[in-house]
């Protein structure tokens, strides 16, 4: 397939600059049929036995701001952390900085030291021997998506976390997280539905722009997951009572799915009902480029709350996977029509697999 053929167009003023005035306020676009809702209506989508899965990765205060040696500003965008001394970041500055070169961060008497290259990246130590989250959360920056055209704000501190954050590590929400408040998730556990949790360090790769026309020639970039034991077993008690896997997001459809392609073909983990004999769900940890465009056969996730999301994206893309490019796309325009609000702080998406959906 093109990238081309996932172009959808979307007035500016349709991209949401700010959250919703509660976390539950946001409207939800439903599919199959197409209607219109709100976010406080999914516990009524949903039925007892159902699994809700969703991503605990904490967005970390990654953006840092100062000023080389030489008096050049710079601007640090962390990509992840490796380990308690060093990271892998971006530095935007008029020249790059070279190895074994200070940079030196506002707000704090801190500096990182340039140790080289990795790609696109540098590598980053902080200088004194202290801990580089500690710099991020005294002096960092909420890291906003580019679409968002302001700085960051003390309440993006709060609203740019979904509630159950836990691991310290991502660059980018799991936006379909930012919905849920407690009133919502009181709602949807009595409604019998059970709740799980990953975790996948987004990183800022999930706004890099697809460069190739041809599909098959995108380098998908890499991002951290982990799934746990206890995750693993309320996935298989989900299977043997016919409920459904949902994923809250797209990270957790990349997390679960690429771990069912690491089962033997003879026995695909937590397959869904009408995908083959299920074999059991275990425990994993590592990094996952996957990348989910039309064709592909989804092995464990049966529904999906998302975002939406930009016109020729890798996440247009998996969601139209999901649920068929020219019925997500009808769906988007509908959305714009009816004047939605889009990407990290805007509506949501339900969408529910069909049984006869193409992959």
């Amino acid at each position: 397939m093109r990238r081309s053929d996932f172009h959808y167009e979307l007035p500016s003023e349709l991209i949401a600059q700010q959250p919703p005035p509660t976390r539950s306020a946001s409207r939800m676009l439903c599919l199959e049929p197409l209607h219109d809702a709100r976010i406080t209506d999914l516990p009524g989508t949903l039925a007892a036995g159902d699994l809700l899965v969703f991503n605990d990765t904490r967005v970390i205060p990654a953006r840092l701001h100062g000023a080389k040696d030489s008096g050049g500003r710079i601007e640090v965008l962390v990509e992840r952390l490796l380990g308690e001394h060093e990271a892998l970041a971006q530095v935007r500055a008029s020249k790059p900085p070279q190895p074994g070169s200070l940079l030196r961060i506002d707000g704090s008497d801190a500096a990182l030291r340039v140790e080289g290259r990795d790609g696109e990246f540098h590598r980053l130590r902080r200088d004194d021997g202290g801990s580089v989250l500690e710099l991020l959360e005294a002096a960092g920056h909420v890291p906003l998506p580019p679409y968002i055209d302001r700085p960051d704000a003390a309440a993006d501190r709060e609203r740019y976390q979904t509630l159950f954050a836990r691991a310290p590590g991502a660059v980018a929400a799991p936006t379909a997280g930012l919905h849920f408040d407690e009133p919502l998730l009181a709602a949807i556990r009595a409604r019998g539905v059970e709740l799980g949790f990953l975790t996948l360090h987004v990183g800022a790769g999930t706004f890099q722009p697809v460069r190739v026309d041809d599909l098959a020639q995108h380098c998908m970039h890499r991002e951290r997951f982990s799934i746990p034991a206890s995750l693993c077993e309320r996935i298989e008690a989900t299977r043997r009572r016919k409920g459904r896997i949902v994923a809250v997001g797209t990270t957790v459809v990349r997390a679960l799915e690429t771990a069912a392609g690491m089962a033997p073909a003879d026995r695909p983990l937590g397959a869904s009902p009408s995908g083959g004999r299920p074999g059991p769900f275990q425990p994993v940890s590592g990094e996952t480029d996957i990348f989910i465009t039309p064709g592909f056969r989804f092995r464990v996730v049966d529904a999906l709350l998302t975002n939406f999301h930009l016109p020729e994206s890798t996440l247009l893309m998996l969601v139209s996977a999901f649920a068929g490019r020219e019925r997500v796309l009808h769906a988007y325009a509908h959305a714009v029509r009816q004047r939605y609000r889009f990407f990290s702080y805007g509506d949501a998406m339900w969408i529910a697999r069909r049984l006869d959906d193409s992959q």
